[in-house]
């Protein structure tokens, strides 16, 4: 069983940023979104400080209001298969969508990025918020949130079933006698459920961990109930402290109430990270990146929450405009938060468009500051873990050379890998095989 025994670490490699103007910054690599070299020198970063993993992020749906990483990147499994031979202990996670891809591809394609990793694989599911993905794969309409996520648990059920298709002594590859395998060791699933029929069984073994990790990204109700269900991690985002510590307290209950330890699932707080020698150094860095963007790009990255609507149409100095449902079927956790605090703060359209661009986080400041806030986080128990985006070109790189050391020096952060495994470094349990568990049980 998992233990907090230590900060969890995962790093976003963004190419050319989420921000939508840093692709401008002089030292932004212009075409790093599509740079092998890139991602391989941020793996390696991320490794070189001992993160537990990097993590790619995926959609399937463009316009030409998306923000220039989006338009031209990596494929996740693609990139992190590269990825996977230039580095040797960090974990490599990617997203795919269970809303737009069949379960005995992905399980195949997972269950290879595992072996060719030697078990680092994990999978962030996600469900794909945006309504014109349909439209890229000939359908006729987007499902609702609701079903997304009815989907998304059918199908991670089925890629589970699909990865136990052969017990771990299954393969003997005994050259003298001719017998490659084990015949009563092959197990086909024979799932037929409401979405997906698939008979199995997977060809491919399974992996040095048993299983990729899942993660899922949802702070919906149905998002924390599919994660508390079936994620051993979680990736989200907070406004402050307090909403962290309560969506905390509420997935590690909800797992719970699923029978599970509140240990079998971590939580990683997402956070934008400027690390400055001085304050008033990452506050420069700060203000250098948000001058970049213009209101008008500003206002499309706004749209991107609420299935890309067109705010240029309202006042920009009026109060946020009320927008009803729009955005529940699309991000719809983000879109909420957006109304929320625009709400709460009685803040105008211009307001709430340039802080969508470049949020003026906690995270900016001396690494003594950073370290500091991730500590309290972490003891006030707001999060396990922290993925880390970078929001300066620079950034990951002086996150690992000047906060990490902190971390070490108070005890909260590893000095070394305790494994080489995804699952190993999490703390998180290989999985038995059900059909080991079910002969064992018939021997008994």
């Amino acid at each position: 069983m998992s233990t907090r025994k230590s900060i969890k670490f995962g790093a976003i490699i963004q190419g050319i940023g989420a921000h939508i103007g840093l692709w401008r910054h002089p030292d932004t690599p212009a075409d790093a979104s599509v740079s092998l070299e890139f991602y391989k020198q941020q793996a390696q970063i991320a490794e070189a400080g001992k993160f537990d993993l990097v993590f790619i992020a995926d959609g399937l749906y463009i316009t030409e209001q998306s923000i220039p990483h989006f338009l031209n990147r990596f494929e996740p499994v693609t990139i992190l298969s590269a990825l996977a031979a230039v580095t040797s202990k960090i974990g490599l996670v990617g997203t795919l969508s269970s809303s737009y891809s069949e379960p005995f591809n992905v399980a195949r394609q997972f269950a290879s990025l595992d072996h060719i990793s030697g078990g680092r694989a994990g999978w962030n599911v996600v469900t794909s918020p945006l309504e014109g993905s349909a439209r890229n794969f000939g359908k006729t309409a987007h499902p609702s949130h609701s079903e997304r996520y009815r989907i998304a648990e059918e199908f991670i059920e089925v890629a589970r079933g699909l990865w136990d298709s052969w017990e771990d002594d299954a393969f003997i590859r005994n050259k003298e006698t001719g017998i490659f395998f084990d015949k009563s060791k092959m197990h086909a699933l024979h799932h037929k459920g409401e979405f997906f029929a698939v008979q199995g069984p997977l060809n491919i073994a399974r992996s040095k961990q048993g299983q990729p990790v899942i993660f899922q990204a949802g702070s919906s109700e149905a998002g924390k109930n599919l994660a508390a269900k079936s994620a051993d991690a979680v990736l989200t985002e907070h406004a402050s402290i307090e909403d962290a510590i309560s969506f905390y307290r509420d997935l590690k209950s909800r797992a719970k109430a699923y029978g599970r330890s509140e240990h079998d699932i971590a939580i990683l707080h997402g956070i934008g990270v400027i690390v400055g020698r001085t304050q008033e150094e990452a506050l420069r860095k700060y203000e250098e990146i948000a001058n970049l963007v213009t209101i008008e790009r500003a206002l499309d990255q706004l749209g991107r929450f609420f299935d890309h609507h067109d705010f240029s149409q309202y006042p920009l100095d009026e109060l946020f405009p009320e927008l009803g449902d729009l955005g529940n079927n699309s991000h719809r956790s983000s879109a909420d938060r957006i109304k929320r605090l625009a709400a709460e703060q009685q803040l105008t359209l211009r307001q709430v468009a340039l802080r969508s661009v470049s949020p003026p986080g906690e995270f900016i400041g001396t690494p003594e500051h950073i370290a500091d806030l991730i500590q309290l986080y972490y003891e006030k128990e707001a999060a396990d873990g922290f993925f880390i985006q970078s929001l300066t070109p620079n950034a990951l790189e002086e996150f690992v050379e000047l906060v990490v050391p902190i971390l070490q020096e108070r005890g909260l952060y590893r000095i070394e890998y305790e494994e080489d495994t995804l699952r190993g470094n999490l703390g998180l349990p290989i999985p038995a095989n059900r059909y080991n568990t079910v002969v064992a049980a018939h021997r008994t």
